[in-house]
C-alpha cells in the first residue's frame, strides 16, 4: 500500500487515481507521494518512504527539486494544466491595456451622489478614449502551452502576432497557425510590438530580462505584460520606462510592493490559474502522474528527472536511479545476468547528471539482488515493482 498526503487543499478529483486496494490517502508524517500546490517544502522533514512529489500547477519553487533528485525523489509538474485560464486572463489584459477600462471604472465610482450620473459620464468619459486591438501587433515571448494559445487566438480577433522562442518544441510548434510570424532577434520584436506578453519560466538567464536596455527599445507607449513571474522585469528599470512614456501600460499578475499604485501598472492578484476548471486539471494531471510512477515507474513531467515511459511486458519490473556517468547499464545488467534474468525489455534515460533506467525481467529480484545494485558507485535508489492487476 502506498500513502499519499495532500499538503494543501487538492480536488477531491484526485481520489480516483489512488483506488483503496493499492493507496492509502492519509496525512502520515511518513508518506510514499506527496500532492501539493503552494506548501513550502524547503525545511519540510520528510521521511525515508518519501518517492515523489507532484505540484499541481507549472511552478515548483516551493521544492527543493535538485536536492530531491540526489535523493532519488522524482517531482513532477503539471505543465498546461491551467494554460486555458491564464490564456483567458492574458486576452483580457490585452483589453485592459486597450481601453483605460479599469481607470475609468474606478472614475464612475466617484460619481455616486452625484446629480445626472448620465450626464457627467457623457462629459467625461472621453479621458478613458483607448484603441481597438484588431490589426495591432502583438509579440508573444515564449511558445509553450500558454504562449501558442494566446499567440493562436490573438491571431482570431484580428491581431498581427509574431513569436519570438529559441527554445520551442515541435509539440508547441505543430499547435501554432502558420499566419503567426516568427522572429530570432528578441529585440527587434520588442521594437515592432504594440503589446508584449511574456511566457518564459524564471530562470538565471530570464532573471530581469527586461532590464533598462530592453524596456528602452520597446515601441513608445507599448504595453508589457507578464503573467508569467515577477522577477522577468526590472522593477526600478520598469518604473522609469512608465515615467518616461516608453512603456504605456505594465499589466502584471506578479504584483509587489515597488510596483503597487504606480502610474501605469495594473497589478492583479496572481489570478491567472484561480479558476474551478483550472484547479480540477492540475489535479487530474498531478494524481495521474504520481500514480502511474508509484506502480509502474513510468516519468512523465518530471522538472528533475528524466522522461522514461516503457510499457509493461511482464510481471516483474525494476527502476535504477542514477548519476549518468559510464558503464553504468552494463553494471547494471551484469548483476541481473548473474542472478540468470531474462531481460524483456528496458530503457534508459537520462537529464544533466541523473539518469534512470526501467528493466523489465522474467521473474523478480531478490533483496540480495538489490544491494548489489545498490552498491554500484552512482546508484542512487532501486525499486522493484511487481505487476499492477
Amino acid at each position: 500500500m502506498y500513502h499519499i498526503t495532500k499538503m494543501n487543499k487538492i480536488a477531491n478529483v484526485v481520489n480516483d487515481y489512488f483506488p483503496e486496494d493499492k493507496f492509502v490517502l492519509d496525512d502520515g508524517d511518513n508518506p510514499d507521494g506527496i500532492l501539493v500546490r503552494s506548501a513550502n517544502m524547503f525545511g519540510y522533514e520528510k521521511g525515508k518512504a518519501l518517492l515523489a512529489v507532484a505540484r499541481a500547477g507549472a511552478g515548483t519553487n516551493n521544492i527543493p527539486c535538485a536536492d530531491y533528485a540526489q535523493e532519488g525523489i522524482v517531482v513532477f509538474n503539471t505543465p498546461g494544466a491551467n494554460a486555458n485560464a491564464v490564456k483567458e486572463l492574458v486576452l483580457t489584459a490585452i483589453f485592459l491595456a486597450s481601453r483605460k477600462i479599469v481607470d475609468g471604472i474606478e472614475w464612475a465610482k466617484t460619481l455616486k451622489g452625484e446629480e445626472d450620473v448620465p450626464g457627467l459620464v457623457e462629459k467625461g468619459k472621453s479621458r478613458f478614449a483607448g484603441q481597438e486591438i484588431k490589426g495591432k501587433k502583438l509579440g508573444v515571448i515564449g511558445l509553450g502551452a500558454i504562449g501558442a494559445m494566446v499567440a493562436n487566438d490573438a491571431l482570431r480577433l484580428g491581431m498581427q502576432v509574431t513569436g519570438y522562442d529559441p527554445y520551442i518544441n515541435v509539440e508547441h510548434a505543430w499547435q501554432l497557425s502558420h499566419s503567426i510570424k516568427r522572429e530570432t532577434n528578441l529585440e527587434k520584436l520588442v521594437a515592432q510590438s504594440d503589446y508584449i506578453t511574456v511566457h518564459v519560466p524564471l530562470t538565471p538567464d530570464t532573471k530581469a530580462m527586461f532590464n533598462k536596455q530592453l524596456l528602452h527599445k520597446m515601441k513608445r507607449g507599448a504595453a508589457l505584460l507578464n503573467f508569467s513571474r515577477g522577477g522577468l522585469v526590472d522593477d526600478d528599470a520598469l518604473i522609469t520606462a512608465l515615467s518616461m512614456g516608453r512603456v504605456g501600460c505594465y499589466i502584471t499578475d506578479f504584483p509587489d510592493e515597488k510596483i503597487l499604485g504606480v502610474p501605469g501598472v495594473i497589478a492583479i492578484p496572481h489570478l491567472g490559474a484561480s479558476t474551478a476548471e483550472s484547479e480540477d486539471n492540475c489535479a487530474h494531471m498531478a494524481a495521474a502522474q504520481l500514480a502511474e510512477y508509484l506502480l509502474n515507474g513510468n516519468i512523465k513531467n518530471s522538472v528533475n528527472y528524466p522522461e522514461a515511459i516503457l510499457p509493461r511486458t511482464t510481471a516483474h519490473r525494476i527502476t535504477i536511479m542514477h548519476k549518468n556517468i559510464t558503464n553504468m547499464v552494463g553494471q547494471m545488467t551484469a548483476v541481473l545476468a548473474e542472478g540468470k534474468h531474462n531481460i524483456a525489455d528496458m530503457i534508459n534515460k537520462s537529464r544533466g547528471e541523473i539518469a534512470y533506467t526501467i528493466i523489465d525481467t522474467d521473474h523478480d529480484v531478490t533483496e540480495e539482488e538489490i544491494a548489489k545494485l545498490m552498491g554500484i558507485r552512482g546508484v542512487i535508489r532501486v525499486r522493484s515493482l511487481g505487476r499492477v492487476e
